[in-house]
């Protein structure tokens, strides 16, 4: 007799996330690493039956996952080392607990799982958890299952991290997903929202304004960074001479709602554009914390 288990959470854009979760024939979930071995997890007590890191039941999942997403014209998801190590961290949190749960007591959520283990800069994450016996048969399962099935086939999501851990017969599985941006430098970023500001002038009909950066632009963007905070005493003191809108992005090459109002002035001589980007207690996965200043 096989006992289904299944478990799904996922998130949508800007920390707005959904939870989901059905009861059926198994539980699975997902992470790994391309380049996974076969690793003892730790087993103090002699009654824990040994257990290992699946790298096999790891890579089926992926080719799985990615067989079902090219049928329904999803884009193929990428395998991410950190994601890959967060979803191993916590199959061994689920297996220690012998019980499938999105998040154990004292255990971070699962952005801020996700955010200490990867470097990717995600805006949308989603996890599947199982326990099953067979990776095939937790995919079949998995897609059985309409919030489970929802993350496998999320087109938003690009990357995915999967973690085994085998005891015995059993499998205990999760798939951590996300949706990794591009990744740019301060300077590229600066650019973008550059570009974006020629394109709100360009749309309301008025002179384009030359960009002239102010030295202490930067700074006073990482002001706003290191308070996690967008009101800050550097941003006081050029609001003393300038207009300055302050915001955070994930998108450089997007303006805030009601910049362009603001940027349709007949009265602009020119732009100053700061920015910083970090990682903080509202932005886990990180931000752009953008200074426009408009002369």
């Amino acid at each position: 007799m096989v006992v289904l288990l299944v478990m799904s959470a996922s998130s949508a854009p800007l920390s707005k996330r959904v939870k989901a979760s059905s009861g059926g024939d198994s539980d699975s979930t997902g992470n790994s690493s391309s380049h996974a071995t076969l690793k003892p997890a730790s087993a103090s007590s002699p009654g824990i039956p040994f257990i290992e890191y699946d790298s096999q039941a790891e890579q089926q999942l992926l080719l799985l996952a990615n067989q079902a997403r090219a049928q329904a014209g999803a884009p193929l998801l990428t395998l991410d080392a950190g994601l890959s190590a967060a979803a191993r961290e916590h199959a061994q949190a689920m297996f220690a607990e012998r019980q499938l749960s999105h998040q154990f007591e004292g255990e971070p959520s699962l952005p801020q799982r996700l955010a200490a283990a990867t470097r990717t800069q995600l805006d949308q994450e989603g996890e599947n958890v199982a326990l099953d016996y067979d990776p095939a048969e937790a995919q079949r399962h998995l897609m059985l299952s309409p919030p489970h099935r929802a993350n496998l086939l999320n087109a938003n999501y690009n990357v995915v991290g999967l973690g085994v851990i085998r005891s015995g017969e059993r499998l205990y599985i999760v798939q951590d997903f996300g949706h990794a941006l591009p990744t740019y430098s301060v300077t590229e970023a600066k650019a973008s929202i550059a570009d974006a500001v020629a394109r709100s002038r360009h749309q309301t009909g008025q002179a384009q304004l030359p960009r002239r950066d102010l030295t202490v632009a930067d700074d006073a963007a990482c002001s706003m960074a290191h308070a996690d905070k967008l009101d800050t005493s550097p941003v006081h003191q050029l609001a003393q001479r300038y207009t300055v809108l302050t915001y955070t992005s994930l998108h450089p090459e997007t303006l805030p709602q009601g910049a362009d109002q603001a940027l349709a002035s007949r009265n602009l001589r020119s732009f100053s554009v700061g920015a910083c980007y970090a990682r903080t207690q509202t932005h886990l996965t990180g931000a752009y914390w953008v200074v426009l200043s408009l002369d």
